[in-house]
């Protein structure tokens, strides 16, 4: 059978921290050839031409909230997977605390049984931990699932993870990446209960960040990275909020010999305590978004290494869920078909480079996470990639928004840069604002 042809010509290619012009020959799924200059050897060779245009890898985002199975009135893995493709994340990593959670091995297997027949992007998984199943993360093959996914704070799902004998053992018995939500419970706590004394139900959102506080962060991250250190634990910290924590952090050794790392998601850089008064409970997050300098830090943390990986921590919930006070309105926001473009938009104001976005949203995670074949442009590599043009502004508004709950932390905004063209192993799965109608995503494996 012949395998099928693509030619995608005169690209500005973004990759391992250059950028050249030239010619990619993508055949059946794989990149089979990169040069300056390519001919189409036939007439049934689909040629595109991206003059003007940047071909980045397709993004891969180690953490997003699909809500299926069980909260599907929130999102499906069908409804978020689309709008990741439209937006350039072309792989992702879903969490465990869906209903049920994922926590034995056939609740994760279920979970791939749904990707594999309705997912748009490649997909995996964390196996989720509690205080009790130590025997089913052992049961865990590390070859065939990202990482372990340990919450140290209590957020959507509630799988607080919080007897320390139980935490150490997890920490000593497995060689996976334990990736953990850091937040100290008590501290929580005590802040929120303050809260509720002075104002009752009536807690301003402003608040969110002072009950979430800094101290609640750091005093769980610090605990966290000790702990690996005393057992040789390979951890990543999920969304580091505060510029405190980036101090806990390394950018001495190349990441693949990191055994601590961290990352940093699209909401912590973007807005700060000062969009709550107009936001309000939209851009309601756990870790909070704290302040300006918070915000300032993590840029500063993320440019000079500390930080390894830009992340979404996409996780939907309904504008209905999202209209109540403060007590009741759950955490947690739709990224995925926005992150890039809002990435594309510290560019433009001169914050970051294109080369730097693409190591830490594409690259890096690839080698955190041992993917195989993925996160960068090389012959051999699987397909994977987005044609971006940085001079194509449009507006998020409601009626182009493609997450199931159908609201943005970004509606009203104007982005400069439009993702318009998306290729999924070998397959342009997204032309110009319209999907193809052929699912064409893969399950994830891994160099382990």
């Amino acid at each position: 059978m012949k395998l099928r042809t693509t030619l995608i010509k005169n690209a500005n290619i973004v990759n391992e921290g250059s950028i050249i012009s030239g010619d990619i020959l993508i055949e059946g799924e794989f990149i089979k050839e990169i040069s300056s200059s390519i001919s189409a050897k036939s007439g049934d060779v689909l040629v595109i031409d991206a003059e003007g245009k940047h071909l980045l890898p397709g993004a891969i985002d180690d953490q997003v909230h699909f809500r299926e199975p069980g909260l599907t009135h929130k999102a499906e893995i069908k409804t978020e997977s689309r709008a990741a493709i439209a937006g350039g994340i072309t792989s992702f990593i879903e969490m465990p605390n869906t209903n049920p959670q994922t926590t034995t091995a056939q609740k994760l297997e279920e979970k791939f049984e749904i990707a594999s027949k309705t997912s748009w992007a490649n997909y995996s998984f964390m196996f989720g931990g509690t205080n009790n199943n130590l025997d089913e993360i052992l049961k865990v093959d590390p070859k065939t699932v990202a990482g372990l996914k340990l919450f140290l704070g209590s957020s959507t799902g509630n799988m607080l993870v919080d007897d320390p004998v139980v935490l150490e053992k997890i920490f000593k018995s497995t060689n996976m990446v334990i990736s953990v939500h850091c937040e100290d419970e008590n501290t929580i706590k005590k802040n929120l209960q303050e809260h509720i004394e002075a104002y009752g139900e009536n807690i301003p959102i402003s608040k969110h960040p002072i009950i979430r506080s800094e101290e609640a962060c750091y005093l769980s991250s610090s605990k966290a990275i000790e702990l690996a250190k005393k057992t040789g634990a390979r951890l990543h910290v999920f969304h580091l909020s505060t510029g405190k924590e980036t101090n806990l952090f390394s950018n001495k050794i190349p990441l693949k010999d990191k055994k601590i790392t961290s990352e940093v998601c699209i909401h912590h850089l973007w807005f700060s305590d000062k969009d709550y008064d107009k936001k309000g409970t939209h851009i309601k997050w756990n870790p909070a978004v704290k302040t300006e300098k918070d915000k300032e830090q993590l840029l500063e943390a993320l440019l000079d290494d500390r930080i390894d990986v830009i992340a979404t921590d996409h996780a939907p919930h309904t504008l209905e869920e999202k209209s109540n006070n403060y007590t009741k309105a759950p955490s947690g926001g739709p990224l995925v078909q926005h992150a890039l473009p809002a990435m594309l938009e510290l560019y433009h104001k001169e914050k970051i480079s294109l080369e730097k976005i693409v190591e830490k949203m594409c690259h890096n995670p690839a080698i955190l996470f041992d993917v195989e074949r993925r996160g960068y442009i090389k012959k051999g590599y699987y397909a994977d990639f987005v044609l971006v043009d940085l001079n194509n502004p449009w507006t998020v508004k409601k009626e182009n928004i493609l997450y199931k709950c159908g609201w943005s932390p970004f509606e009203g905004t104007t982005f400069k840069s439009r993702i318009t063209h998306t290729f999924l192993n070998g397959n342009l799965v997204y032309n110009n604002f319209k999907f193809s109608n052929k699912k064409v995503a893969k399950r994830l494996t891994f160099n382990r």
